[in-house]
C-alpha cells in the first residue's frame, strides 16, 4: 500500500508533553467494531467481559541516549539493541564524524569502540571496561524520550519514573511499552474484581519503532528486529482463555507483535524466545489476539498502519479525526484508544 494512505494533519498542541496524573486518570477513546464513543482509562473493567484476558509488557527502559565526544566531535548515540553483555547496536548522530575503530567518551568513566557500521548506517558499540553496561549507563545515560517529546523540552528526573510502566521489570527496552503507562494498582484491583485476568510477555523496545517510514510504498518498508519472549507457562494459560471463550487483548502494539510473531496457523500461542521484526499492514491476518489497548500514534507510522490493519483504515483515520476533534492527547505520553474489531473482521 501506499504509505500516505496512512497520513493524517495533527495540531502539534495535541502532543502530550506530560503523563496524565494519576496515570489512570487519562482519557480512553474506544472503537467498538465500527462505533466510537469517549471513556476514560479507569471505565476498562466495564468495557471487557469476564473471562478476557490482558496481555502487559514487562520490558524495563533503560537509560540509553548518551552524548559524548570523539575528539573535537560531538557523538550522540542511541542504543537500540543488546548484541551480547558488552556490545549493543545503536544508531548515531553526526556519524559522519565517526569512524570503525574509533572510541566514543561519553563522560562518567563511559567510553565505547565503535566496532563496525551496519548496513542501515547504524553502529556496534563496544563498552570499554568490566562493568556490567547498565551500570554505564546508570551513570552516564539519560531517558531516551521519543524525538516528539524531547525535541520540544529537556529530559528530567520525572522521565525516570514517568517513562517506566508499573510492570518493568526486564531490563533492555529503548522505548517504553506507553499503553501500559496508565495502569495502577488500583486499576489493576478493579479488572481482577471483574473477572478480568493479566499476563506479562517481555519485548525489548528498540529505538527503531521512532524511525519514519522512508519508502513510498509499505512492501519496500524493513523493520528493525527486537527480542521477545513467551513463557510455556503463560503460553498455555493465553490458549487456555480463548478455549473458554474469553478473548487475549494485547495492551501495546509491542504485545500484539510479539503474540502475533509466536502465534500458529490454528491461533494458539507457542512459547516464543528470539527476534522479530513482523511488520503488519492492512490485509494481515491476525491469529492471536481479539483487541488492543494502545495510544495514539504517529502518521505514516508502522504502528499507525497496525492500528488499521486491525480495524480497517477508513475506521482508524475517523476515530483519529475524533480524537484530534475532540481534544484528545497524542503519542507516549498521550492518551489511549480501545480497539476491538468485530470478531468476523479479525482475519479480514
Amino acid at each position: 500500500m501506499r504509505v500516505d494512505a496512512f497520513d493524517f494533519e495533527l495540531p502539534s498542541e495535541r502532543i502530550a508533553l506530560r503523563p496524565a496524573r494519576p496515570r489512570d486518570a487519562a482519557r480512553m477513546l474506544v472503537v467498538d467494531g465500527g462505533d466510537i464513543r469517549d471513556a476514560g482509562v479507569r471505565d476498562l473493567p466495564a468495557w471487557l467481559r469476564p473471562g478476557d484476558c490482558l496481555v502487559f509488557n514487562d520490558t524495563r527502559v533503560i537509560p540509553a541516549q548518551l552524548e559524548g565526544r570523539r575528539g573535537d566531535a560531538k557523538i550522540g548515540a542511541t542504543l537500540h539493541k543488546r548484541i551480547d553483555l558488552r556490545r549493543w547496536q545503536a544508531f548515531v548522530r553526526n556519524a559522519k564524524r565517526l569512524r570503525v575503530g574509533e572510541s566514543v567518551d561519553f563522560g562518567s568513566g563511559v567510553e565505547a569502540v565503535a566496532e563496525e557500521r551496519l548496513a542501515d548506517g547504524s553502529f556496534v558499540l563496544a563498552f570499554a571496561g568490566d562493568e556490567p553496561v547498565e551500570l554505564l549507563l546508570e551513570r552516564a545515560g539519560t531517558m531516551p524520550l521519543p524525538p516528539y517529546i524531547a525535541g520540544k523540552r529537556a529530559t528530567d528526573a520525572d522521565d525516570r519514573s514517568d517513562y517506566q510502566t508499573m510492570f518493568a521489570r526486564e531490563d533492555g527496552a529503548v522505548a517504553a511499552p506507553t499503553a501500559a503507562l496508565h495502569f495502577t494498582p488500583k486499576l489493576l484491583e478493579a479488572l481482577a474484581a471483574a473477572g478480568i485476568a493479566t499476563e506479562t510477555l517481555t519485548l525489548h523496545v528498540g529505538a527503531g519503532t521512532f524511525l519514519p517510514v522512508k519508502a513510498d510504498d509499505t512492501d519496500d518498508h524493513v523493520m528493525h528486529a527486537e527480542w521477545g519472549r513467551i513463557g510455556v507457562d503463560t503460553a498455555a494459560r493465553l490458549n487456555a482463555v480463548r478455549a473458554k471463550g474469553g478473548r487475549v487483548i494485547a495492551v501495546g502494539t509491542t504485545s500484539l507483535r510479539l503474540l502475533e510473531s509466536a502465534a500458529q496457523d490454528d491461533g494458539t500461542i507457542a512459547p516464543f524466545a528470539g527476534d522479530t521484526a513482523i511488520f503488519i499492514t492492512p490485509g494481515y491476518r491476525f491469529k492471536a489476539i481479539d483487541g488492543l489497548m494502545t495510544n495514539f500514534h504517529l502518521p505514516r507510522s508502522t504502528l499507525f498502519m497496525l492500528v488499521s490493519a486491525l480495524m480497517g483504515l477508513d475506521i482508524m483515520q475517523a476515530a483519529y479525526a475524533h480524537a484530534i476533534a475532540h481534544d484528545y492527547r497524542f503519542y507516549s505520553y498521550g492518551d489511549a484508544s480501545l480497539l476491538l474489531p468485530r470478531q468476523s473482521d479479525r482475519s479480514a
